[in-house]
């Protein structure tokens, strides 16, 4: 979502007739995202504002991978507090936790509190009294109007050091949460398409399972990174709003 269909809440211009020409064109879509800071209803108000056309239904969030893979489990979650409506069937707790997640940060005031030493001490006492590591992404920064900030995967990765131990990544690129987004729409894997700014989780995360990909050179894209990647997308378009025209040329 954010890099491709808008950048910080700014609408990527041609990216709402981009959805419903891809839709009137017959393809079935899912909208799948990293971010952690908003819950799924809210997300979709926020597309719904831009004038895309979709429903709550069809937003795949990390909550939700989450939800599936901890469900019935003692959870310390250090996640926003937007997310923890999203998280229902995950027993949160403060102590005694089975499994530690991690959510994602953003600039506000939330963060410093979620990610305290406070917090971050009580993860890593959990994790060596054998509590397991959970992520809903490692992203190590997002693209903003003001340029580059950072995100969550300092915080997984310095548990990790700290633990010894390796988190399990339940949002992209997960093969799992592409799986499920490929079930979602009832769809094979190499006849789907992931549209994405990021090449890492987006691009690579995608081909591991079969799907092809996309990449819009908006949001997090660099030239560079693609040139210097072993893995390439079978496309590369200025923005969301060519994509419908260059599936036409290439299906």
């Amino acid at each position: 979502m954010d890099g491709v269909l808008h950048v910080s809440g700014e609408p990527i211009p041609g990216a709402a007739d981009a959805v419903r020409r891809l839709r009137s064109d017959g393809h079935r879509l899912r909208f799948v995202t990293n971010a952690t800071t908003r819950s799924k209803a809210k997300l979709a108000q926020d597309l719904q504002a831009m004038g895309i056309e979709l429903e709550a239904e069809e937003v795949q969030t990390t909550a939700d991978a989450a939800v599936a893979a901890l469900r019935g489990r003692r959870v310390l979650a250090l996640v926003m507090h937007a997310l923890v409506g999203d998280l229902e069937g995950v027993e949160l707790v403060g102590e005694n936790a089975q499994a530690v997640l991690i959510g994602g940060a953003d600039d506000s005031p939330e963060t410093n509190l979620v990610f305290s030493y406070m917090n971050l001490a009580r993860a890593f006492a959990e994790l060596e009294l054998g509590a397991e590591l959970y992520c809903m992404h490692r992203n190590r920064w997002w693209q903003t109007q003001r340029g580059p900030l950072l995100d969550t995967g300092c915080y997984v990765a310095g548990l990790e050091y700290a633990a010894q131990i390796e988190a399990t990544v339940l949002g992209k690129p997960s093969p799992a949460y592409f799986d499920a987004a490929c079930e979602a729409l009832d769809a094979e894997p190499s006849m789907t398409w992931m549209v994405g700014d990021d090449l890492e989780t987006d691009v690579i995360g995608a081909r591991g399972v079969g799907m092809r990909a996309v990449l819009v050179r908006t949001g997090k894209f660099r030239p560079d990174t693609v040139e210097r990647s072993r893995i390439q997308p079978d496309g590369i378009v200025s923005s969301i709003a060519h994509l419908p025209d260059w599936l036409e040329e290439h299906l």
